[in-house]
């Protein structure tokens, strides 16, 4: 077959050696090559002009667009105007080796609008983060990601259709395969079906976004969330390890967002000294009001301060309030401000925070010896 179509060749090459037929057949394929520079340098300075009139604008659709077309619309014009001089080609020499031309040109050009939609989703994308986080405006990047990565998809899974159909395959027929083989994949992948829907229900239920703070004790996994993909969840935990968890598992377990809590909570248990007991109630009193007076204690929310219990070896008071803030750092130096001043009311009455102490009584016994009798106080 190979000598066949050399042979051929060889006939046609001898065939021009004679004639003006070479020299017209190159000259056709010149123009056509000519004509596609030429088309491709008005098309980049179209597109450089319209660059720079949509950079005045104040929308990212127009940006998005120019954009996503610059690599996609030359690479057209070339494949077009390179299909066209090799149909010359075969007209002129009759060879079918070039018959591959057209299946070439319709993947071709299906593959440029592909790549240039999915530029052009991705451009719009990363548009609207960037405009929404220039005007401190929130976003959601997690379902701006979701909805990316959806038409993504649709997109690459039609233009794979187009191109089969395009090339003489039959649609309904590989659609009725895929049902049958889709139920063998579905056996074979179910972990990776369930990691797939795991995050889809991560896209549509959102108990977290990409940046906020996540916990499971089900399977001791702490910390931010970075990415969300479609099989796993990157999480980088606060020793700064990436942890890669797979979706399937938050169908599975208890997640805790504390990023969306509205308020921390102080919830603390101070004890006094037995020998201060006749001043709990005035200390009680002073650090209720110096909570209701703290400018970061969040008086909608709960505040109790009473007098708790009997310990063992202290006067316990309970101490339960909430922080306006939820930052972490803020936090804890709103709770340490509070206990600083919690110990400045203790020591104005001149008592003491109480600590494990044992108590030792002596007991003289008829002979005159002392004895050791350990009471807990």
């Amino acid at each position: 077959m190979e000598e066949d179509i050399l042979a051929d060749i060889s006939k046609q090459i001898s065939a021009w050696t004679g004639s003006g037929e070479m020299v017209a057949l190159t000259i056709q394929v010149f123009l056509v090559v000519l004509a596609v520079v030429v088309a491709n340098f008005f098309l980049r300075r179209v597109l450089n002009k319209l660059e720079s009139r949509s950079q005045k604008t104040k929308t990212y659709w127009d940006n998005a667009l120019i954009e996503a077309a610059r690599k996609p619309v030359t690479i057209v014009a070339w494949i077009i105007g390179l299909s066209f001089a090799v149909e010359i080609l075969q007209v002129e020499t009759e060879v079918t080796l070039l018959d591959f031309i057209d299946p070439v040109r319709i993947i071709g050009v299906v593959g440029c609008i592909t790549w240039f939609v999915v530029r052009f989703i991705n451009n719009v994308e990363k548009g609207i983060i960037a405009q929404k986080q220039a005007k401190n405006e929130p976003i959601d990047v997690t379902t701006v990601d979701a909805i990316g990565k959806l038409l993504r998809i649709s997109v690459l899974i039609t233009a794979v259709l187009v191109a089969m159909q395009s090339l003489g395959f039959s649609i309904s027929g590989l659609l009725a395969f895929g049902g049958i083989g889709g139920l063998a994949v579905s056996f074979a992948a179910k972990d990776l079906l369930a990691n797939f829907f795991g995050g889809l229900m991560i896209y549509l239920d959102r108990p977290f976004a990409v940046g906020e703070w996540v916990r499971s004790n089900d399977r001791e996994i702490e910390g931010t969330v970075e990415e969300i993909g479609w099989r796993l969840t990157r999480i980088r935990t606060f020793d700064k390890r990436p942890l890669y968890v797979p979706n399937g598992i938050f169908t599975q377990i208890a997640v805790e967002n504390p990023s969306r809590m509205t308020n921390r909570r102080i919830s603390e248990t101070i004890g006094v000294r037995y020998d201060d007991f006749a001043h709990v109630g005035a200390i009680v009193n002073d650090i209720k009001e110096m909570l209701r007076n703290h400018p970061e204690i969040d008086q909608d929310q709960t505040l109790i301060v009473n007098f708790l219990q009997y310990g063992p070896s202290s006067l316990d008071l309970m101490i339960y309030t909430f922080t306006k803030t939820t930052v972490w750092v803020t936090y804890h130096e709103v709770k340490q401000d509070v206990l600083l001043k919690i110990g400045e009311i203790i020591e104005t009455y001149n008592a003491e925070i109480a600590f494990p102490t044992q108590t030792l009584h002596l007991v003289k016994d008829g002979q005159g010896e002392s004895h050791v009798e350990p009471v807990n106080a």
